[in-house]
């Protein structure tokens, strides 16, 4: 009988994936899996446990979070050499951007459904200095928003509560001045945010990279060059749209290689977790993971 790992975060979102636990576990064990569980309960306790699993005991993880709980897993696997094991992921957090992109469901049997077909394809994994991330690499104006955010608010409004802090934010904004060395060229100007991009969206925004893609061996670079508050309203609407990318005040290429400095105080946030402080190096890892998908 194969033999899987399920993790799953009690707090991740409405903190409701608990009532459909014995849902899960019922279908997957028709599948043919044996079921073991793991419960966070705080920070640090899934990289500890990790760390004690042998590398080929386990079939398959299953990842019930959201964006964050999967980058503390994908940072795990890859540190301590997990990552030949596929992954499959049921999207109960706040924003699941990750998900989104491969339109994974969150629902038992249609969720459940994926893992027995057993179909799975190779996902690309960034490394930023040391540590990993799976969607997105940002800094500056609204990067930081899911590490500042209440928990509480976050419970009661899900997404909405995100633009709400975002909005808070932006009259104290002040641009940061980024040099960005691609293969190519080096780049030096003033920039409101940066995205570094494995999927096409970050923030609940799925259209910000319309032709990304999660196992070509490159990231979307998206830098926004000082828009200023005045012109936001408009350029806005084209970032909804996803037709912003030849704008004036977008830089935007495609590269395996990224350095990004700063001579101002900036951290990087890595899919919704505290990162690096600038400069930091990113890198393309091809195909680091498999990902179960429909």
């Amino acid at each position: 009988m194969k033999k899987l790992k399920l993790i799953y975060n009690p707090y991740s979102g409405d903190k409701t994936f608990k009532f459909d636990l014995d849902i899960y576990v019922t279908n997957l064990q028709e599948a043919g899996y044996e079921v073991h569980m793991f419960r966070t309960i705080k920070k640090g306790d899934i990289e500890n446990h990790l760390k004690e699993v042998p590398k080929d005991f386990y079939d398959a993880f299953i990842i019930a979070g959201g964006d964050g709980t999967i980058n503390i897993v994908v940072n795990s696997l890859m540190k301590y050499g997990l990552n030949h094991i596929p992954i499959a992921i049921i999207p109960v957090g706040t924003a699941n951007d990750f998900a989104r992109f491969l339109k994974l469901p969150k629902e038992p049997d249609d969720a459940c459904k994926i893992i027995a077909n057993n179909n799975t394809i190779p996902v690309d994994v960034g490394l930023c200095n040391e540590t990993y991330f799976i969607n997105v690499c940002a800094g500056g104006l609204f990067a930081n928003i899911s590490e500042k955010i209440d928990k509480n608010f976050k419970e009661v409004l899900g997404k909405l509560g995100y633009y709400i802090r975002a909005l808070q934010e932006m009259p104290f904004y002040k641009p940061i001045t980024l040099k960005i060395t691609n293969s190519k060229e080096t780049i030096e100007d003033k920039f409101d945010l940066f995205l570094v991009l494995n999927t096409s969206g970050t923030g609940s925004i799925k259209n910000l990279s319309p032709k990304a893609s999660i196992s070509d061996g490159v990231f979307d670079f998206i830098g926004f060059r000082n828009v200023g508050i005045t012109n936001l309203p408009s350029f806005a609407i084209k970032v909804l749209k996803g037709e912003y990318l030849e704008h004036d005040k977008i830089l935007f290429f495609q590269d395996e290689k990224i350095t990004i400095e700063s001579v101002e105080d900036i951290y990087s946030d890595l899919d919704g977790e505290k990162g690096p402080k600038l400069p930091i190096t990113i890198k393309n890892i091809s195909n680091a993971i498999k990902v179960f998908t429909n």
